[in-house]
C-alpha cells in the first residue's frame, strides 16, 4: 500500500530558483544552521558546502538573499539506474508557507529529470508531508542509491523517501 498523496500539479518555477554559486556558500550555510541545531540536518562545514556549491539551488527573497535551499547529487540507484539524492532541504523559518520549498522541489524534479534520473531519493526526520504531496512514498531503502544509503546515521532516525520520475 502506498504511503504517496495525491500529486498536485507542480508550481512554476519562480525566476529566483537558480543554482547556487560560490558566493551563495556562507548564505546556504547559515541558512542551514537552525536546521543542523533541531537534527533535522547534517552538520556540514563551509569548505564541504564549497566544494558541493554548485550540487544547490536556491531561492532568493528580494534583499533577505537565499532563504531556501536543497542539494541535488547524481547517484546511480542498487539496481545501476540513474538516480538523484536531495540534501540540505531548507527554508527559512520566516518565509515557511509561502510556496519557497514547493518552488524548490519542482526546480529539483525538473533538473532530476533532465540529468536522466529514473527516480529521486531523499532523507527526513520530519513528517516528509511536502515530499509526500508531490509523489514521493516511504520506502524505497534496498534500492537506494547504496553509498548515499550507507551514509544515513541511523541515531537520527531518517526515513527514506521515493520518487520515480517518467
Amino acid at each position: 500500500m502506498s504511503t504517496a498523496l495525491p500529486r498536485p500539479e507542480l508550481p512554476s518555477v519562480p525566476a529566483a530558483v537558480r543554482t547556487a554559486g560560490s558566493e551563495d556558500v556562507g548564505a546556504v550555510h547559515r541558512l542551514s544552521r537552525p536546521f543542523v541545531r533541531e537534527g533535522a540536518l547534517r552538520d556540514r562545514t563551509v569548505a564541504e558546502l564549497a566544494r558541493r556549491a554548485t550540487d544547490f539551488l536556491v531561492v532568493e527573497a528580494g534583499r533577505a538573499g537565499p532563504v531556501g535551499c536543497v542539494g541535488l547529487r547524481s547517484r546511480t540507484d542498487a539496481r545501476g539506474r540513474a538516480a538523484v539524492v536531495l540534501y540540505n532541504f531548507c527554508v527559512a523559518p520566516g518565509h515557511q508557507g509561502r510556496g519557497i520549498g514547493s518552488a524548490l522541489l519542482g526546480a529539483a524534479l525538473g533538473e532530476a529529470g533532465a540529468r536522466g534520473a529514473a527516480r529521486v531519493f531523499t532523507a527526513t526526520t520530519g513528517s516528509g508531508l511536502l515530499f509526500l504531496r508531490y509523489g514521493f512514498a516511504f520506502g524505497g531503502e534496498e534500492d537506494a542509491p547504496p553509498a548515499w544509503r550507507a551514509s544515513l546515521d541511523p541515531a537520527r532516525g531518517s526515513r527514506v523517501l521515493v520518487r520515480p520520475l517518467g
